[in-house]
């Protein structure tokens, strides 16, 4: 939804009853487009935390999130006072989805070592960890290090909007355990779906925490502009049998009144017997 208009979507969203609004993100993507990028250089992308500012304002219930930010790329710092922010702005509606990235020439971009990214991710988050929960934060690391500073206000979620880790890699799902209260499956079959849960419970109750504590976000297989096979309450039911609470659903068009056909379509209302979190939409 790169355009002003996005309003309208986000609007439309909420009157229909979807729970949250999902965004992803990309700073810059290769020209020319190589693997394993999935976007043409010119595919428009708008910055996450600004555009979801934009949306808390002119929304009131829907809840926010991001599907994913880029953590290696951004300095923790800097970025728990950018989320703390929008979570007091929207009132404490913000989900703040978050990956390592994949893509080589956007990490260089910004000047990260794409070998690092998976070290300064869990540095990161322990580092804005320590900004929304510390009484007096600090944080000493390869990569960052603070003390003596203070960031108010404070998320209005207590202990910070619940983190939800993307990527379905044993680093990964090591990491949603250790860091996360939920993860995020992007483009997964409910049988994949079903084999990333099981392994995140494994790794669960091996490190003493109740998987029941873990928040399953998935997104259903797509091709193209909007869900790859019809929505049903059969499709709910297979993915809610893997274990998953709540699918992020691809309503990303040609235009604003092609998104709004879509998510039109894809009404919560007729899913109610099948998934009690059932109710999003992914806009990108």
């Amino acid at each position: 939804m790169a355009t002003p208009d996005a309003a309208r979507i986000a609007q439309l969203a909420e009157q229909l009853g979807f729970e949250s609004l999902w965004t992803g993100e990309h700073m810059v993507i290769p020209d020319p487009q190589v693997p394993p990028s999935h976007r043409a250089p010119t595919d428009p992308f708008l910055d996450p935390i600004v555009a979801l500012t934009h949306l808390a304002a002119t929304t009131s219930k829907i809840r926010l999130a991001t599907g994913v930010l880029l953590i290696p790329q951004r300095h923790p710092v800097q970025l728990a006072k950018e989320l703390a922010s929008l979570d007091v702005l929207s009132n404490g509606r913000l989900i703040a989805g978050v990956g390592v990235g994949y893509v080589e020439a956007e990490m260089r971009a910004v000047g990260i070592d794409p070998r690092t990214r998976g070290a300064r991710t869990n540095e990161h988050i322990a580092a804005m960890h320590q900004l929304w929960r510390a009484k007096s934060p600090q944080y000493r690391g390869r990569f960052i290090n603070f003390s003596g500073v203070d960031a108010h206000p404070r998320p209005v979620q207590p202990g910070g909007p619940p983190l939800v880790l993307g990527g379905t890699s044993a680093a990964a799902l090591e990491r949603t355990v250790r860091y996360g209260d939920g993860w995020f499956g992007h483009n997964q079959t409910p049988e994949q779906a079903s084999a990333a849960i099981a392994q995140l419970r494994r790794l669960a109750a091996a490190a003493g925490r109740d998987p029941e504590e873990l928040e399953i976000t998935v997104s259903p297989t797509s091709r193209g502009a909007g869900p790859a096979t019809p929505v049903t309450s059969e499709l709910v039911r297979a993915y809610a049998d893997a274990g998953v609470n709540r699918l992020v659903l691809n309503a990303e068009g040609r235009d604003l009144d092609d998104i709004a056909r879509l998510i039109g379509e894809i009404q919560p209302a007729c899913w109610a017997d099948a998934l009690e979190e059932y109710d999003v939409v992914h806009a990108s």
